[in-house]
Order: C-alpha cells, then structure tokens, then sequence
C-alpha cells in the first residue's frame, strides 16, 4: 500500500527594526514589536487558523485513516505564546485525537548545524523539550530548519537517539534513485531518512492556484491518480511544506483548503493510506545509504544553501554571528541567550540574498539585499559587543569554560551546604522541643 506523509513547518521569525550605526552602544532592543504583532495577526487569520480547523475537520472525518505531522521553531511558539495563543490550543485540540506527530527541530530556525555542533545540538534539545511540555510526547523524528541535511548532521541527529530525519528529495543527490522509498545515514545506518517529493508538495504550495501552470485546476482526484500511478514497489510519498502555505501563497479564494479537505477520502478511494513520520520509519526498512557529502535543502531551484550562504555579505554575517557561539553558550545569559535565539533565524540570512529567482524575497523593511546585510551587521555589532563584555575578551573560550564551570560547581556547593544547615538547625529544634516536653 502506497503512504503518503503529509508534514507543515509552522515558524514565525522575529522582525528587526530599523538600527543605525550610531545606535550601537547605547540601544540594545532589536525588534519591531508593531510588525511582529501585524505579522502574525494575518497570518493567524489568513492561514493557520482555518487551515488547521481544516486539518481537525479530516481527522473528525477520518479518524485514523488520516494523519499529519508538525513541526514549531521554538521562536515560533514564543510568537504564538505572546500574539496568538488560540493557535497553539488547536493543535492542543488536534494533538488528542492521536492522529498527529510533532517533530523536533532547531529552536531558532537557524543554520547552527552549519557551523556549530554544540549550538545545534542544544537548540534541538530546548525545542524538543518544549513539545513535550505542549504536546506530552517527546519527538522522536527530526527535521532541520528548511530541511537542511548532509551526512554530518544526519551522524549528530543519530547519536541523539532520533529514529529518523525528514529532508529534501534533492535531484542532484539521488541521480536515478527515487523519493519514495525510506532510505539510512551514510555515516550511521541506525538513522532512517525520508524523502520530500519536491514535484508533489511544490504543485500545492506554489503552484496550485497559479491559472498558467499545466496542471491548473489541480483537483483532490487527479492529484491521487498520480500518486497511485506511481510504480507498486515505490510505496512512501513525503509531501511536506509550510502551513502558511494554505491560506497566504495560495490564497483561500482559490479554494485551497476544498482540496485539502478531499485528500483522504480521494487517496482512500484508491487505497492509499497517510502515516506520521516515525509510523513510516517504523514500518519501513530502509532499502539503501543515502549519501549527503555537501548540504541540501528545500529552497530554491538548486536545493541547496545558496539561498542564505550565496553571497560574500551572507558569508560574513554568519561567519560574525557564529564566531561567538561558544560564548555564547558558556556564559548562557538570559538576555543574550534569547537575542541569540531571534538572530539566528535563517530567514536575515534570506534577505540578503542577491539570486535570481522565480519567487520574489519579500525583504521587509529593506529596500534591497545590502540594505538587509547593513541593518543586520549594526545590529550584530551591538550584540556581539555585549556577549564579550559580560567577560573580559582577553579570556579565551576554554578558560572561561573551565571558571564558570568552577563557579557552577561551587555555587552547587554551598547550595548544599545550605541544606544542611537547614537540616541540622531543624533536628536541633526538635531535640530542644522534646527536652521541654520532657521537662513539662
């Protein structure tokens, strides 16, 4: 039997705000709060509500015979805590009817996994724990942020115990082979990989209501014939996009959510099931090593990391952004840790992006990609200045490491020297108590 996996990203970056030179210094708040409360508010409206009451609508439906997975930056969920709360109550709501799986990915959907492992490896642990407080369930599949992967992200995903990762059924890595099979890391068989169909997810989130495509108007019916013509032995279908998808790339009017709606009765006419990610890995053996020396992603026609690293100005502004990531993790102070957070997000990294396209880069503020890379770099200049004030630079990475850990260690200390001192001074009491009672 033929499985589809249907999956949504759901992610909402943080918007900076207009940032001078001459602020740096003297104005450490980064953010545009009248944006980031805009931003969200339409999309809420326009997408992610009704789309996800679609969702809960099917599973109503279908009970088990339709299922779906999600995955939520951490910055995201921080987002919907603060603007749209109802949000994360759906998929509360949704989240009990045992038809969902929720996945574990970067915190601040950034690109740590590209240049800091311990980043990366903290980020997926702060993330996934903050599913399993929402969601009772601890995730056991892992995705990256746009579904970026190579063999070494896949061996760092491994040795944190995921059963599998989801990425991107990149042409230029899988020749001749197909993305309908579950595939395992070239440097640890014990993670199994699942593939994005680029073509199928693509018809829906950017083309289905575009009337100049070939196959406009797509209909619930024909897109499942293509699926059940597909040869019999290629049984796994991992059509995964952005939520925002339904609702702000393809608008409501074009009745986007009618289509999906249809979906499982349209695939079970033609006995074809839909699977959560680790129902996939569970059921499926992998049928070879799928090999990733260079990373892939979901983005762009090259499915690759141009899209954030193509440029001499996005090179340098990760390679500044990351050259404090260690001290930033040692020193692990609260208001540096959640700037760290909002300016990690790929998505500064994508408006500096100078590549023809066929999707416009909606840049925001920004007039153009060095405007995007100017804003970011003065803002990163006052965030770095910060990071090595909290410790004198002349401190290098591993004795600081080792001071704080002396600090920690002597803090643990006298926390339980405390304790017993309390302890002691409460037998005390209770000896003198029953000296007076005795007395009495």
């Amino acid at each position: 039997m033929k499985t589809i996996c249907l999956y949504f990203e759901i992610h909402q970056m943080i918007h900076l705000k207009r940032y001078r030179f001459f602020d740096i210094g003297t104005d450490h708040y980064y953010y545009d709060d009248y944006e980031n409360e805009r931003t969200i508010t339409d999309i809420v409206n326009r997408s992610y509500m009704p789309a996800l009451e679609t969702l809960h609508e099917m599973i109503r439906r279908h009970g088990h015979d339709f299922n779906v997975a999600f995955s939520l930056s951490g910055v995201g969920m921080e987002q919907l805590e603060l603007h749209a709360p109802q949000i994360l109550t759906k998929l509360q709501e949704i989240n009990e009817s045992g038809c969902v799986e929720f996945l574990a990915e970067p915190y601040s959907h950034g690109l740590s996994s590209l240049a800091n492992r311990d980043t990366f490896v903290g980020e997926v642990k702060r993330q996934a724990k903050k599913i399993e407080e929402y969601f009772g369930k601890k995730p056991t599949v892992l995705r990256n942020s746009s579904l970026v992967y190579d063999d070494d992200i896949g061996e760092i995903a491994a040795e944190m115990g995921f059963v599998g990762m989801l990425t991107e059924g990149a042409r230029h890595i899988l020749g001749w082979k197909s993305p309908h099979y579950v595939y395992h890391c070239a440097t640890n068989p014990k993670l199994k990989i699942m593939l994005r169909d680029f073509v199928l997810s693509d018809d829906i989130s950017l083309r289905f209501s575009n009337p100049e495509w070939e196959g406009y108007p797509l209909f619930a019916d024909n897109y499942m014939d293509r699926i059940a013509a597909l040869p019999s032995n290629e049984k796994t279908i991992g059509i995964f996009m952005e939520l925002s998808a339904l609702g702000m790339a393809q608008p409501l009017s074009s009745n986007i959510l009618d289509f999906i709606l249809a979906l499982p009765k349209a695939a079970r006419d033609r006995n074809i099931a839909f699977a959560t990610p680790s129902e996939i890995f569970g059921k499926n053996k992998s049928i070879g090593v799928l090999e990733v020396p260079y990373p892939m992603s979901w983005n762009d026609e090259e499915r690759d990391t141009s899209c954030w690293l193509g440029n001499s100005m996005q090179k340098e502004a990760f390679r500044k952004l990351y050259s404090v990531a260690d001290r930033v993790r040692i020193a692990d102070d609260p208001c540096i840790n959640q700037d760290w957070d909002y300016l990690q997000a790929s998505n500064h990294l994508r408006f500096m992006s100078t590549k023809p396209t066929g999707i416009a880069v909606n840049r925001g503020i920004y007039s153009d990609a060095f405007d995007a890379f100017t804003n970011y770099m003065n803002i990163l200049g006052d965030f770095i200045n910060r990071v090595n004030s909290l410790y004198p630079e002349e401190i290098g990475n591993e004795e600081l490491n080792s001071l704080l850990t002396t600090i920690k260690n002597q803090g643990d200390e006298i926390s339980m020297q405390d304790k017993e001192i309390e302890r002691l001074q409460a037998k005390v009491e209770k000896m003198q108590q029953q000296g007076m009672n005795k007395f009495d």
